[in-house]
């Protein structure tokens, strides 16, 4: 198989994995906290043009255009149709004619440059390959002293998916971890600022939680079945390699738990960046 196909079957079990998953933004209250806490980062304005990056079923993209009304216009973008069906569905019940949705690879899609004044990225980074090259191609939408916020996990954050990654070590392979780019606020600072964005501003959020055993033996489905850990963790595996990673990832739970349960980090970055303005 080689780096194209690999690329687009990765692509394509996303599109699949959030078809499966439309009804995320009814679990509990996490997703719209995060968007609407990432949309007062970034200061919108009535009549401005915003650009949805991995909108999914519009949380981030319905506030904004609330906010920027019929003067100004939202686009959002996604690769999954389930999600962008289910947004548009949402839209329609709040009588919203200023969101234009495009089902399409963020990656890859052509957009006029100095087009938008603010674009979003709403805890999307982590299923976006290369994402320094992104963020410069992003950086070229925005119209000089634009802003992008985007979000990022913690390296601390989700000790059930970072067990994972160390497991998955002895079998001599390596998962895509998003501590690589957004692990610190560091690294987070370091990452806009390499792709020309000024006036940088990091905030974080915690919203982690205690699980019982039970609760965090289940996310092992959860894991395998996403397409972060799927193409690059399961397809090396056959069944005996898999039940072994299984028992390890239990035996490893075990050793977490405390009188509370097991407590797993959600540490959440808040990016927000300015295109300056003499660009």
């Amino acid at each position: 198989m080689n780096n194209s196909q690999i690329h687009n079957d990765y692509k394509q079990q996303i599109a699949d994995y959030f078809n499966r998953r439309t009804n995320y933004d009814q679990e509990g209250d996490f997703h719209p906290l995060v968007a609407h806490h990432l949309i007062q980062c970034a200061d919108i304005q009535p009549g401005q043009h915003i650009l949805d990056i991995a909108t999914g079923t519009g949380l981030v993209a319905i506030e904004a255009a609330q906010i920027v009304g019929n003067s100004g216009s939202v686009v959002g973008v996604d690769l999954s149709e389930g999600m962008l069906r289910r947004s548009h569905s949402k839209i329609a019940a709040a009588g919203l004619t200023n969101i234009e949705l495009k089902q399409a690879d963020i990656e890859t899609i052509q957009l006029p440059d100095n087009s938008f004044d603010r674009i979003f990225c709403c805890c999307g980074i982590p299923y976006i390959s290369n994402i320094p090259h992104n963020l410069r191609r992003w950086y070229g939408f925005l119209k000089p002293g634009g802003i992008i916020a985007l979000t990022g996990l913690a390296e601390t954050a989700s000790i059930f998916s970072n067990l994972l990654i160390k497991i998955a070590t002895n079998y001599g392979l390596e998962l895509p971890s998003w501590s690589e780019v957004t692990g610190t606020q560091k690294k987070c600072k370091n990452l806009l600022q390499t792709a020309g964005f000024e006036q940088i501003q990091i905030t974080d959020e915690q919203f982690g939680h205690y699980l019982s055993l039970e609760s965090a033996q289940n996310l092992w489905e959860m894991f395998i079945n996403n397409p972060l850990t799927h193409i690059n963790f399961v397809q090396h595996f056959n069944c005996e390699q898999l039940n072994a990673a299984q028992a390890q990832y239990f035996s490893h739970l075990e050793t977490l738990v405390t009188k509370q349960g097991i407590w797993n980090d959600l540490t959440l970055y808040y990016m927000v960046g300015h295109k300056p303005i003499d660009r």
